[in-house]
């Protein structure tokens, strides 16, 4: 039987770079569950890598057919951004297990729909001063860097991973991810145990 890893953390921890390790790492089967949002592609993200990328009439398409197991909207300083995950039909959990990015509100929510033995939290930790300034560098290399939008989702994350937050979704273990290899390592020992 398959499961779910869900990848979880405050923005610029790595997350990104921790999931594409994973489907790529060769101890573990994973397949990626590719999110959807409707913000702007960034420098170097590509369509069904990162992110199924949309716009609002394509949200409320995939509402429409009840495909949306968890949404998220973002009051941003460059508009409304949603995020959201869909029940793909393709999958095939009872063969397979799959590895997402997500919050603690989507982890919630996939539990919900999915049940709580099927989903493997991961929580990824990082110093806010070195998380800080992996979101400056990302975003200098941006055509179009947006700092405001930088800085109101990093104080926004103070909050949504609050350790109150934490508790309440039953997060107990966390990964820090001061080195890669490290990081890496451990989450794979953690999930060969969890996964098997």
């Amino acid at each position: 039987m398959g499961k779910i890893v869900c990848l979880m953390g405050k923005s610029s921890s790595g997350k990104d770079t921790i999931y594409k390790n994973l489907l790529v790492q060769g101890q573990i089967a994973l397949r990626p569950m590719v999110p959807y949002t409707t913000r702007p592609i960034r420098a170097g993200e590509q369509e069904g890598v990162e992110y199924h990328f949309t716009d609002e009439k394509g949200f409320q398409k995939l509402m429409g057919s009840g495909s949306v197991i968890e949404e998220r909207a973002y009051h941003t300083c460059l508009g409304l951004w949603r995020y959201f995950t869909v029940a793909d039909e393709g999958m095939e959990l009872e063969r397979h297990s799959y590895v997402m990015i997500g919050t603690l509100e989507a982890y919630a929510h996939m539990k919900k729909f999915y049940g709580a033995d099927r989903i493997v939290p991961v929580m990824i930790e990082l110093d806010d001063g070195l998380r800080l300034q992996r979101a400056l560098d990302r975003e200098r290399r941006q055509d179009h860097p947006k700092y405001e939008e930088m800085c109101r989702r990093f104080l926004a994350d103070a909050e949504d991973f609050s350790d109150e937050k934490l508790t309440k979704a039953g997060i107990d273990r966390t990964f820090y991810n001061g080195n890669l290899e490290r990081c890496l390592e451990e989450i794979v020992i953690y999930l060969q145990e969890m996964l098997d």
